[in-house]
């Protein structure tokens, strides 16, 4: 299910911005607080969606931002991210015993 009003949510929201928003080995650091977010994928989609430049978004530097965005320009990074996922998702199946 995609959340709508991320932010509130998102594992960095304690977080100093400026930790976000660095340069060089510092952004690995920054990549690991979007590790397990529950609301990374809708982070990484606002960031691709809008072009943002700076900064890590969704467990992403701009480097790596910037090489998805020039395979898919026109992308509607919302529609792929969330398909992406609702593939992703094992289905539940129930089964029957006697």
């Amino acid at each position: 299910m995609w959340v709508e009003d991320w932010a509130p949510r998102a594992a960095c929201r304690a977080s100093q911005p400026d930790q976000l928003f660095v340069r060089g080995a510092e952004q690995n650091k920054a990549k690991q607080l979007c590790t397990g977010c529950p609301v990374r994928t809708e982070c990484l989609a606002e960031a691709l969606d809008n072009q943002i430049e700076w900064g890590v978004w969704g467990g992403m530097t701009e480097r790596e931002r910037r090489a998805l965005l020039r395979r898919r320009p026109n992308a509607s990074w919302r529609a792929v991210l969330e398909t992406a996922r609702e593939q992703a998702a094992p289905t539940t199946t129930i089964s029957a015993s006697a």
